[in-house]
């Protein structure tokens, strides 16, 4: 019984740590989108040339879409989106600081941009949060653990019918 009740604490602490995981994952995509919203000047904003205004488009949807998918469930999408909206924009900014992007000059050498600072920043948190994502096999293991210490400590489950009866 203490071996279940063991078990369960496990479970319940690794679900809440899941949940910080996913719920600060989600609020750092957010972050992401909002500081290119603030970038570009807005919704619907502007930001030329129109493949880079495409660009933070891109990076604001799949900010918040992947920020739901997170808080919704622990899903590999949901992850793999977190990871594209934290890596994208970092080498957004390495690209259009230093070698520059066609026909886009406003931020080459601009490597101090508050603004550009704080989004490398938000960017980068997440990393450790995003790095391993919780496996479902853990999970698995897990209930697996649970059904076991049950087996335990009640023996195995009785079988009720005919069957039961010849063999006793």
């Amino acid at each position: 019984m203490v071996e279940l009740q063991e078990r369960t604490v496990e479970t319940v602490q690794a679900s809440a740590i899941d949940a910080a995981r996913r719920a600060t994952a989600a609020l750092l995509c957010l972050g992401v989108s909002v500081i290119h919203v603030i970038d570009q000047g807005g919704v619907p904003g502007s930001k030329e040339p129109s493949y880079v205004g495409a660009g933070y488009y891109v990076l604001e949807i799949v900010g918040v879409i992947a920020a739901l998918l997170l808080i919704q469930s622990s899903s590999v999408l949901g992850w793999l989106l977190s990871l594209g909206v934290a890596a994208g924009p970092i080498v957004g900014y390495i690209l259009s600081r230093g070698p520059g992007l066609p026909d886009y000059s406003d931020d080459k050498g601009n490597w101090n941009e508050p603004l550009g600072v704080v989004s490398l920043i938000v960017e980068g948190l997440p990393a450790p949060a995003r790095a391993r994502p919780p496996s479902h096999r853990a999970q698995a293991h897990a209930s697996v653990g649970l059904a076991a210490a049950s087996f335990r400590t009640r023996g195995p489950p009785r079988v009720r019918g005919r069957a039961s009866q010849r063999a006793v």
